[in-house]
């Protein structure tokens, strides 16, 4: 069901990708372009790669952008600094404290409107309910993410003069990208989410249902209303953070929230760094 949502989701907005497309860098031109466009990915994939290996947690999304960022410096690109605040930074900050405030309300009032009710048949209820709080999640990562690897494609078809900069996206670039998330989710990239959750705090069915309708709804406010592409990892976890606090503050493991956030801040500067180095690599070499 997830990469079935995820599917979906990518063709709901185009919002998120034409500002990772035209809105944090100037497109560059011809093969420097194309150079500061592979040194961005370079620095983001192995920056994920490093993380990886020392099971650091990070964001795919901010590597991504730390990349960009990164690579437009090393090749004398313009880099959209105010889009880059409004868009990434302001988000990469206010977004988890929304979900964890969020995820916190959310869990109170649901304690609160089924105080009174039997807890094996609410328990057997939010299960049923996480059906489509999960639906919905997936549906909001293939908004997000889908449309992040779109605005690559696009910024790529963009320097190769395939297409200009204010041309719609190609209806064959949102399949490709859709399709290659959902294929990721499916082939177990979904349960990292579920990992990630019993990692801060074990959920029951009634955290899980309101620590993923939080997400969605950030998720989905974020696409549509500002066009701001946000970390579906940083949103998740905040919003276990909050529901997790419900319970009692010590339930949550904060000692893995703190490496998970330490991880989310040095990402971008970390990632950057990689890009721009990747960028000087890819001119010695290749010119």
């Amino acid at each position: 069901m997830a990469a079935v949502m995820n599917l979906a989701g990518a063709f709901l907005g185009s919002g998120v990708a034409k500002t990772v497309s035209k809105g944090l860098i100037s497109t560059p031109e011809g093969n420097k372009g194309m150079g500061i466009l592979f040194a961005a990915l370079v620095g983001a994939i192995i920056w994920n790669l490093v993380t990886w290996y020392f099971g650091l947690p990070s964001s795919s999304s901010h590597a991504l952008f730390g990349g960009m960022v990164g690579a437009a410096l090393a090749g004398g690109t313009t880099v959209y600094w105010s889009g880059v605040l409004d868009k990434v930074v302001i988000p990469m900050f206010i977004s988890p404290v929304i979900g964890l405030v969020v995820g916190y309300l959310v869990m109170c009032a649901i304690l609160w409107l089924f105080r009174k009710s039997n807890p094996h048949k609410a328990k057997r209820g939010f299960r049923i309910a996480q059906t489509v709080s999960a639906a919905g999640m997936a549906l909001g990562h293939g908004l997000q993410d889908a449309q992040k690897t779109m605005g690559i494609v696009v910024m790529a078809l963009t320097i190769a003069d395939v297409q200009s900069a204010g041309d719609e996206i190609p209806i064959w670039v949102k399949f490709a990208c859709a399709a290659m998330l959902s294929l990721g989710t499916y082939a177990g990239g979904w349960r990292i989410m579920r990992t990630l959750g019993r990692k801060i705090i074990e959920l029951d069915p009634p955290q899980g249902f309101a620590a993923e309708a939080t997400g969605a709804s950030i998720m989905f406010g974020s696409s549509f209303l500002f066009q701001a592409p946000i970390s579906t990892t940083h949103v998740i976890t905040s919003a276990i953070m909050g529901v997790g606090a419900t319970k009692r503050v010590n339930a949550v493991r904060w000692g893995v929230a703190k490496n998970i956030i330490l991880g989310w801040f040095i990402t971008m500067p970390a990632a950057a760094l990689v890009a721009a180095v990747s960028y000087f690599l890819v001119r010695l070499f290749f010119g």
